[in-house]
This record gives C-alpha cells, sequence and structure tokens, in this order.
C-alpha cells in the first residue's frame, strides 16, 4: 500500500493499515480477495484523511470505515444475504443532522433496520450539544465520527435521506429518496437541538413504521 500518511510516521501508517488488512482479509474471507480489501483499506484511509481533524485516530477510523464499506460492496454485489432494510442519512458535513437520524433510527429499530451516515462534506468533529441531547434520550453516541459519502453506500441503501446537502447524492434507480426539511442543529443551544431532535425522532419513527410494517 502506499496512502498518503500525513499525521503519523510513514513506516508505522503502512504497518497499521497492512495489520487492518489482515484483518479484515480474516473478515471477508471467501467474500474478497486480499487485493480488493488492500485497495478498499487504502481508499478509505485517504477518504478520512482529507477531513480529519485528529490525524492520531485515522487508524482506527479506517478499520471500522473500510468493514462497513466492504459489508455494503458484499450486498451490492449479491456476495451475502441481507433480509433487512438499509437506510442512508446524508446531510453536509456528517456531524449533525444526519448523526441525530441515524442515532434516532437505530434506537428505535432494533437491529431491525442497517443503518447508515454521510456527509457529502464530511469535516469537523460532532459538537456536544448533539452528544447531550441523544444522551437525555438514553442513546449513546460513542465513537461516531464522520463519514464521506461514497458510491456503494449509496447503492445498498434502499432509502436514502437528505438533509440541506442538494443534489451532493447520486442517484441510483429503484432506491426510495427522501428530501426532509429540518433545521441545522450546528452552533444552536441544546433548547434549540432538542426541537430539532424530536422533528427528526418524529420522522424517524414514522419511517420505520413504515419500513417494518
Amino acid at each position: 500500500m502506499n496512502p498518503a500518511t500525513e499525521g503519523l510516521p510513514g513506516r508505522a501508517a503502512l504497518d497499521q493499515l497492512d495489520r487492518i488488512a489482515d484483518e479484515l482479509a480474516d473478515r471477508f474471507r471467501g467474500t474478497f480477495g486480499r487485493e480488493t480489501i488492500e485497495y478498499c483499506v487504502e481508499e478509505t484511509y485517504r477518504l478520512l484523511d482529507r477531513s480529519a481533524t485528529v490525524k492520531v485516530h485515522l487508524p482506527a477510523l479506517t478499520a471500522r470505515f473500510a468493514r462497513l464499506r466492504l459489508v455494503d460492496l458484499a450486498k451490492v454485489g449479491g456476495l451475502t444475504l441481507v433480509t433487512a432494510p438499509q437506510v442512508l442519512f446524508v446531510c453536509v458535513h456528517n456531524v449533525g443532522r444526519s448523526q441525530l437520524a441515524a442515532a434516532l433510527l437505530d434506537h428505535h429499530a432494533f437491529g431491525h433496520v442497517m443503518v447508515r451516515s454521510a456527509g457529502s462534506r464530511p469535516t469537523g468533529e460532532i459538537p456536544p450539544v448533539i452528544t447531550e441531547a441523544l444522551a437525555e434520550l438514553g442513546i449513546r453516541l460513542a465513537g461516531a465520527y464522520p463519514k464521506p459519502l461514497t458510491d456503494e453506500v449509496v447503492r445498498a441503501a434502499d432509502v436514502v435521506v437528505t438533509m440541506g446537502c442538494g443534489d451532493a447524492c447520486p442517484v441510483h434507480p429503484g432506491k426510495r429518496y427522501l428530501d426532509w426539511d429540518v433545521a441545522d442543529p450546528m452552533g444552536q443551544s441544546l433548547a434549540v437541538v432538542r426541537g430539532i431532535r424530536d422533528d427528526i425522532g418524529r420522522r424517524v419513527r414514522h419511517l420505520l413504521d413504515e419500513l417494518i410494517d
């Protein structure tokens, strides 16, 4: 592999990416070859490196995001049997609305729906007010991070919900697209974010009723 390794010693970064590829090769043995997995890991590292504000966490985030991307690639390619519907939430930075929506749907779905979120221009960190608003409902947003919008996550989704990201999301046939007009919680007080959270929560529960009816 030869990814950009800003923020980490070159050799150390390469060694960590090789270990990630080793682990994913075991996880997806019989589904993807080593070359595909290495390419996914390298590309994932590059994508996250563009928007990461804390570079030291890049290897760990790369491992997590590459695994999700491979799961979605397997679904798109018909290489795995997936019965649960999959929903993708997209906003601009993937630190506000889409994170709220994904966390709320995952909380209410009890594993009956696969949930993804992404940003058309992912950047920054999830503000404490988002975490606090979810914690009030008993939802822990531990380890969440902004993720780029990739082709396979759109193709793997059954429903794509956009929130303020315009035409950034590619359109694929056979998918249901929804555009939710939801206020942006960034820079808002906890009281305002509570209202946005509850608005998204109502929409999420309505969508869930349709998906598992």
